[in-house]
């Protein structure tokens, strides 16, 4: 999974996906397209929210057709799960949702792929309870993704532990390799991030047997509306996905 933080625009995203698309092919990794329609957790009130919900929508189900792929976008309410599944192939749960009983319900409801984020506040063992509610609301089309577990304060760390525990569950499970190198709320508030380590965490999670990755990618990333500090740039995706993908069949 991977793409921009945020749909900032159908130009950018296209070129964004097409990119992707390229290098994926090459490498033969199945690939789903990640934009998020809106960003509703932001650390002050006058960050970047969003485009529009139908335009981003709309782009989304472009990318989706044009380049023949998958793609996902989060939702944030119990009532934006049908509205968004008419666009996309998965919905995404945000970690600081995961617990949300009628949010994970209705997403279930609509028959797509579920893709539920860990909370930073959760241990792996936790998520257990999460695929249940999607599986006993009659879906079971469940991806696990972690993105670290708060630590101290402002900052996050990654438990590899809790990857062979998740999948332990009946899901595949994902490493968010950006989200997870965030460090939050910074003083001027504006997430901060580490994007240098990405490489470090998506080597360890194939290490120990992540189905998937999920990075946040841009070609300007310095520029890009949201969570520009913790993106890789996408100009270096070709390279990484390279090196995973060697490791990936060493350890097979």
């Amino acid at each position: 999974m991977a793409g921009p933080c945020a749909i900032e625009g159908e130009e950018i995203a296209l070129r964004i996906a097409e990119k992707i698309v390229t290098i994926t092919d090459k490498l033969n990794i199945p690939y789903i397209f990640k934009g998020s329609y809106r960003k509703a957790n932001r650390s002050r009130v006058d960050s970047f929210t969003g485009i529009g919900d139908e335009k981003a929508l709309k782009i989304l189900e472009k990318v989706g057709k044009e380049f023949g792929i998958p793609t996902v976008t989060d939702i944030h309410e119990s009532h934006e799960a049908a509205m968004a599944a008419a666009y996309v192939d998965v919905l995404q749960i945000p970690a600081f949702l995961c617990r949300q009983t009628e949010l994970l319900v209705a997403a279930a409801r609509t028959g797509k792929v579920v893709n539920i984020k860990k909370g930073q506040f959760l241990s792996a063992d936790s998520m257990k309870f999460a695929v249940e509610k999607v599986k006993d609301s009659g879906n079971d089309k469940v991806i696990l993704t972690d993105r670290g577990n708060s630590f101290g304060y402002q900052d996050l760390i990654v438990d590899f532990r809790g990857i062979p525990t998740m999948r332990s569950f009946g899901a595949p499970t994902v490493m968010d390799c950006t989200h997870s190198l965030q460090q939050p709320n910074q003083s001027s508030g504006v997430t901060g991030g580490k994007p240098e380590l990405i490489e470090t965490i998506a080597k360890a999670a194939i290490a120990v047997g992540a189905d998937g990755l999920f990075i946040e990618t841009h070609p300007d990333p310095a520029n890009a509306k949201s969570d520009g500090a913790n993106m890789l740039h996408l100009d270096l995706l070709e390279g990484l996905l390279t090196k995973l993908t060697k490791l990936r069949q060493a350890i097979l």
